[in-house]
């Protein structure tokens, strides 16, 4: 499973040395990835609907707790196949749709990067990796929303995308570690076995909110809400792929997969219910008022997304089993719609639905999908699979463990689907109906690999509503069960007899479809819905967010102001500070003025050479003097070095000092003397500071020598420095081995310089651009 996951990375990397190959003849080479995968996650279909698991432990990083864990179960299985599956489609139809594109092949790095994110995500076993591939969905999604960069409007959704995401990755981090540190172990398969030590741990509603911010923040839950819709400005493929299928379920992957490790609580039922409540109704009512097909698309997925989070929050076997086929229904259908949408803006070069119609007479293929779609976005009876989905819904909530919120629940639900029953006409029926207008009329199919993936996707969507039980009993029913926790013994079928919850489907399809006919979206209706928008999320959160821009200018201006000298002040005053605060709570000093050595002539005549040089260097106009007087203070150090037995110090001193030295006055003797400073205020402020620092260093002198002397991480690092690491060198040892993680950082840092040097060095600025 490693190389299925790391696939898309050595394919995304691959791009950047071969990609501008792949753009002509060999372009069909980028199918090839996502087939490959999807069928190597199908053989597993028979293995996993038997009730087994599969699993792969790599060492990568044990001292950490980060390794290799792999886990390929009901939930992963389903999201794999969907990953895989869903995405063939998708590189199929980008293919066309971007075709003669100049960023074409870095569209693709993108796209396989992405999946091989998200594969990482669901497959992995070991939290501090899921967190890692978690992250890079992240990243590679702010690539892909922002892909179209000359587009002000692109580049700020995706750094709004990010900024929400990336926000509520933070708080999953710290949800994922008192996780582990509570559990004492970060392999999510073993978690379950310390569900009850986590749940009556005192910080259990900290870790589950810290978790919920996570989750919402990806999946796009009210308040967080706003992300997704001003991300629809990313190419069709990726709205279709991320936004319908992919990473806006990443969110809905992690709660149901910590459902049977966190849930079954108050606090995580209905915090639940609450959110997923709120956001699938807001959603519903928003997306009936949109007269752009990616803004109808947009909030109707937050809707669903929605159902599903408040579906997890019932947490009853029957909502169990309604989130496993929700999650492959609603996947089926909305990506389906995202693409058809793709061809009528890419023939039409609209996607307002007030000016789209009749478009059935010149797209008939995409006007099937499209239909077939919304038939099972609307969930209608006995042929979608959309509809045992509504079902599946209608039932967990006639079946909730608290009888009073039963009716208050399913009315919610009933509210809900009915507006997206009409939303789902709006997308994939309104554009196709009606008289085709004359602009319209030269508008011919596209390319077949437009119009394929989704006429592949609506019918798979049909075949598995026809046929319920061959997707449950090989998919689904496995996906329920590891979100329950247990065996939930569904079966599902098409027909169960004339029952309650048919009758409420029935109801729903035709209040829905009703008011699909009766409502007329326009711009006055959006217009007067806008005017609430002083009061959203958005405006609340975007307002928070420039007030944290303010400070933080005022912040910069105020502690990095560009002034070496005003740096060196504050990390001064905050060292001094700090000691301070630690010699007044650490007690009286005790100075044993009897047993002190005292210094010899030659330590005092260096001494005085050293305050000298100090002196010069305060008085002197010349920066030639103050260099030469500084590298004489050096010397003074490097001859105490040798006093006290310290050898190697010296030789390091030296060097160095003589070095800068040399360095220092290449630069400097050309440069004006040192401006005269008559601040008298600022001469006794820095002077004050300087005596108080040289004073707060001795008294903690003074403490550290009254101190017993514990040697053991000396001797442990003299002991184990040749044994472990086979240095006969200690610092050396300590610098490369004991300390290798921090040497690691710092060659990253010096890299990461390295590389902007040479892109400064290789930046060619127009000449607007210079001036």
């Amino acid at each position: 499973m490693l190389l299925a996951v790391l696939s898309g990375l050595l394919f995304s990397i691959a791009m950047v040395f071969f990609g501008k190959g792949l753009k002509a003849k060999w372009s069909p080479l980028l199918l090839v990835l996502p087939p490959v995968l999807f069928t190597f996650f199908a053989s597993f279909i028979p293995f996993i609907s038997s009730g087994n698991i599969q699993l792969q432990h790599i060492n990568w990083v044990p001292s950490l707790g980060i390794n290799f864990d792999f886990k390929l179960d009901g939930l992963s299985l389903l999201f794999t196949l969907m990953i895989t599956g869903i995405g063939t489609a998708i590189f199929i139809y980008a293919r066309k749709y971007l075709k003669g594109h100049p960023y074409f092949d870095r569209f693709f790095g993108y796209l396989f990067l992405f999946m091989s994110a998200m594969l990482g995500v669901v497959l992995s076993n070991n939290i501090l990796l899921l967190f890692i591939f978690w992250e890079l969905t992240s990243i590679s999604s702010f690539f892909l929303i922002g892909f179209n960069n000359d587009n002000a409007d692109s580049r700020k959704s995706a750094l709004t995308a990010l900024s929400i995401t990336g926000l509520g990755g933070f708080f999953l981090l710290a949800s994922l570690i008192l996780i582990g540190n509570i559990a004492g172990t970060y392999t999510i398969s073993e978690l379950i076995n310390s569900r009850d030590l986590l749940l009556k741990d005192p910080l259990y509603p900290l870790i589950i909110g810290l978790l919920f911010i996570g989750a919402f923040t990806k999946s796009a839950q009210f308040p967080f809400h706003f992300w997704l819709p001003g991300a629809m400005k990313a190419p069709t493929p990726v709205s279709a792929y991320l936004h319908s299928a992919t990473m806006v379920k990443a969110g809905i992957y992690l709660l149901a997969r910590f459902s049977p490790i966190l849930g079954g609580t108050d606090y995580w039922n209905y915090t639940l219910i609450i959110v997923g409540g709120i956001t699938m109704l807001y959603a519903s009512i928003h997306s009936l008022f949109r007269t752009d097909l990616k803004g109808i698309l947009a909030y109707s997925t937050i809707s669903a997304l929605g159902i599903l989070t408040f579906l997890i929050g019932l947490g009853t076997k029957e909502a169990m089993i309604a989130v496993s086929v929700f999650i492959l229904a609603h996947a089926l259908y909305k990506a389906t719609l995202f693409l058809v949408t793709g061809i009528i803006d890419h023939e039409t070069h609209t996607r307002d639905i007030t000016v789209l119609s009749g478009l059935r007479k010149v797209l008939p293929p995409v006007a099937l999908a499209g239909i077939l779609a919304a038939l099972s976005s609307a969930g209608f009876p006995l042929v979608t699979l959309g509809f045992i989905g509504k079902d599946l819904i209608y039932e967990a909530t006639l079946t909730f463990s608290n009888p009073t919120l039963i009716w208050t629940l399913t009315g919610l639900a009933i509210v809900t689907n009915i507006g997206l029953v009409a939303a789902g006409f709006m997308a994939g029926i309104t554009p196709f109906v009606g008289k085709l207008p004359q602009q319209f009329e030269k508008i011919h199919i596209p390319y077949k690999g437009l119009w394929i993936p989704p006429l592949v996707l609506a019918l798979l969507g049909i075949i598995l509503g026809i046929f319920p039980a061959v997707v449950g009993e090989l998919i689904t029913n496995q996906t329920a069960n590891t979100i329950f926790g247990a065996n939930t013994n569904s079966h599902l079928a098409v027909w169960h007899g004339w029952t309650l919850v048919l009758f409420l489907s029935l109801g729903t399809l035709a209040v829905g479809s009703l008011l699909y006919i009766l409502n007329k979206p326009s711009m006055a209706k959006l217009a007067a819905i806008e005017r609430f928008n002083v009061i959203s999320p958005k405006t609340i959160i975007m307002g928070l967010g420039s007030k944290i821009m303010q400070f933080s200018s005022w912040y910069t201006d105020r502690m990095h102001n560009g002034y070496l000298r005003s740096y060196h002040l504050k990390i001064i005053l905050f060292a001094e500070a700090v000691l301070a605060y630690k010699l007044w709570v650490s007690g009286p000093i005790y100075i044993d003025f009897w047993s002190l050595t005292y210094p010899d002539l030659y330590e005092v005549a260096i001494v005085f050479v050293l305050i000298g040089a100090l002196f010069l260097i305060l008085t002197t106009p010349s920066r030639l003097t103050a260099v030469v007087s500084m590298s004489v203070i050096g010397y003074c150090i490097c001859l105490i070095f040798v006093i006290y037995s310290a050898p190697d110090l010296a030789m390091t001193q030296f060097t160095i000092d003589t070095l800068s030295t040399v360095l220092f006055v290449l630069v400097l003797y050309k440069l004006p003397g040192f401006v005269n400073l008559t601040n008298k205020k600022v001469l006794f402020r820095d002077a004050l500071v300087a005596i108080s620092f040289g004073i707060i260093i001795a008294l903690t002198a003074f403490k550290i020598w009254a101190e017993p002397i514990n040697k053991d991480i000396s001797n442990f690092y003299g002991e184990n420095a040749y044994i472990l690491a086979k240095g006969k060198n200690v610092v050396n040892v300590i610098l490369v081995d004991f300390r290798g993680i921090d040497t690691m950082f710092e060659t990253v840092v010096l890299s990461i310089a390295a590389i902007g040097v040479y892109s400064m060095i290789r930046l060619r600025l127009k000449s607007s651009e210079k001036e």
